[in-house]
């Protein structure tokens, strides 16, 4: 039997659903049954009758799948897969902030930990921070943890922004020098780039999406794209959109926390039903809230 076999047969065994972040290995995300963001997996979990969730990302991401499903079992098949950004912050750091400002209401983007995302009024996501923002009645904000998003944010609303000074390594090491020389290798390609990163490299870009918001305007372009943002979403980029060429913006750009799940693992995590992610009732509930708030406003799309 080959390892997708046997994935496959262990799948239809636990009653289960596996999801793979858009940064995942190509041969994972061949692999799943949904593939797209965080969030959007997490939701996509919710409306399936799988007992079981094989999450192929980092830890933040599963914690939010727990988050939203209680009543599955959500598995992570390589739990030292952690996310640095989301690392960067403690619920004891957030609180300490928060007493520094305490007229503004408390944006969590959702690469975040389910205890920061407790200690929060709201969550929000790369494509719908803005619209999260502005729906708040607050007029100051804490933004936590990714400065680049929260001063990506800030240029479209009018309330002050107190950023956490934290960051995504992958998207904070592209440069503008990156930009400029992948626009001269590749002339006539459209530059994309995500809010995670610098300033100065959006400044440069023909486009600001997540990586859903890249995806879709994949299909309404035929130029050829370069792209700002972890180098797996070309897999997928490619498999829906052949015939055009998308180009990273430099090789380096790679998340090795988002590269550590493989098919082995994926399988492994079936057979054992292991690692099971649980999350504390008191913070699953108040995360559930600060996910809940964002949800009604709506996730935005750019």
């Amino acid at each position: 039997m080959s390892l997708v076999d046997e994935i496959l047969s262990l799948k239809r065994q636990h009653k289960a659903v596996i999801l793979a972040h858009n940064y995942q290995r190509g041969e994972v995300q061949d692999i799943a049954d949904y593939t797209g963001d965080s969030l959007g997996l997490s939701q996509k979990a919710v409306e399936t009758g799988a007992e079981v969730i094989v999450f192929c990302g980092v830890d933040f991401m599963a914690e939010s799948a727990a988050v939203l499903n209680p009543d599955k079992t959500v598995l992570i098949p390589k739990p030292e897969a952690s996310c640095p950004m989301s690392a960067m912050i403690s619920p004891l750091q957030l609180q300490l902030f928060k007493r520094e400002h305490p007229e503004a209401a408390v944006v969590c983007y959702v690469n975040s930990s389910a205890a920061v995302k407790a200690e929060s009024d709201i969550c929000c996501t790369s494509s719908n921070s803005v619209r999260v923002v502005n729906a708040l009645e607050q007029s100051e904000v804490i933004f936590i943890p990714d400065y680049n998003l929260a001063m990506y944010t800030q240029r479209f609303t009018e309330k002050r922004i107190y950023p956490w000074n934290g960051f995504c390594p992958t998207h904070h090491q592209i440069t503008a020098g990156d930009i400029l020389v992948s626009r001269m290798d590749h002339p006539g390609a459209e530059v994309l780039v995500h809010p995670e990163c610098r300033q100065e490299v959006i400044d440069l870009a023909d486009g600001v999406f997540s990586t859903d918001g890249m995806l879709k305007y994949a299909k309404r372009t035929e130029k050829d794209l370069i792209i700002g943002t972890e180098v797996g979403i070309i897999h997928r980029l490619k498999k829906e959109n052949p015939g055009r060429n998308y180009y990273p913006v430099s090789d380096y750009v790679v998340c090795p926390n988002m590269k550590m799940n493989t098919l082995e693992t994926v399988r492994d995590s079936l057979r054992d039903m292991r690692t099971v992610i649980a999350v504390p009732e008191d913070i699953r509930t108040k995360a559930r809230r600060a996910l809940d708030r964002m949800l009604e406003i709506g996730r935005g799309d750019r």
